[in-house]
């Protein structure tokens, strides 16, 4: 694979850049897709090292490096230990999509992903509330302290959010269903992803701290109940938001338009 030299020959983005992770990521999206563009990054291309890229981008390695892991979970760039960061051979349709809009969840739809989870998480929050052990109980009840402290840090908030799903799986005590989350977690974490910039994080501890109540009380039913509303929740502000993307290309596309709409359902007589 070879790597991006210009990348390192030219400033990434002005130095003027502050530390704030969440624009190092968004800014990252920005220069990669300028870069794919002008044919200075191709898929599968090996990025330079995370020295090189926060001397660049003038911020600490620690927020390039959170920024960067972002990146991963959307799927935008592989990390391998002791070989470094490469752009993954479907990066140029994903960073298509801007960060708030990522619903490319490994060619499966909100809606398919929405199917499965229905039918699998409501049944397992049940039996977590039935099997769950002081462990589990424990770890859910981690998984939400470090919801709850992880405002500003997006990428503890997604793997946050992620442990608490991961939990009820295991608290299940069905071998198979704890199989199957690693099957799905990618999906579920760019999912995780895109809600987190649509609502407040205490609209996500709303559904989550009654789920973990639920089953540390032993009330089946309740849990399931919970969970169903919460994984519903999640899809509507996802297609809510699919919808407003739509309408707003399609505004941009009449604007766009040479000819006025009504000029062309009008035309001047003759």
């Amino acid at each position: 694979m070879r790597q991006a030299k210009k990348m390192i020959d030219e400033p990434l983005l002005p130095t003027s850049l502050t530390g704030s992770k969440e624009n190092v990521t968004q800014l990252l999206i920005q220069r990669f897709q300028e870069l794919l563009r002008e044919g200075v990054l191709t898929q599968g291309t090996r990025l330079p090292s995370e020295r090189e890229l926060a001397a660049h981008f003038n911020v600490a390695r620690s927020s390039l490096r959170q920024a960067l892991k972002v990146l991963e979970i959307m799927g935008i760039i592989t990390q391998k230990v002791g070989d470094g960061s490469y752009l993954n051979t479907d990066t140029s349709t994903i960073l298509a999509v801007p960060l708030q809009f990522l619903f490319l969840l490994d060619d499966t739809s909100v809606e398919e992903l929405t199917e499965l989870r229905l039918l699998m998480e409501p049944g397992l929050a049940r039996l977590a509330a039935q099997r769950a052990t002081a462990d589990d109980i424990a770890l859910l009840k981690k998984s939400i302290r470090d919801l709850e402290s992880s405002s500003q840090d997006r990428l503890k908030l997604v793997s946050s959010d992620l442990l608490f799903h991961r939990a009820i799986f295991q608290a299940s005590k069905n071998r198979t269903a704890s199989s199957l989350f690693q099957t799905i977690h990618h999906a579920m974490a760019k999912m995780i992803l895109v809600t987190s910039h649509l609502v407040e994080l205490e609209h996500t501890l709303s559904f989550h701290k009654p789920i973990m109540r639920a089953i540390e009380q032993r009330k089946g039913d309740e849990a399931a109940d919970l969970m169903r509303d919460h994984i519903l929740d999640a899809t509507a502000l996802l297609l809510n938001e699919q919808t407003k993307q739509h309408e707003s290309q399609l505004h941009s596309r009449v604007i766009q338009t040479k000819e006025p709409i009504h000029k062309l359902k009008n035309p001047k007589k003759r």
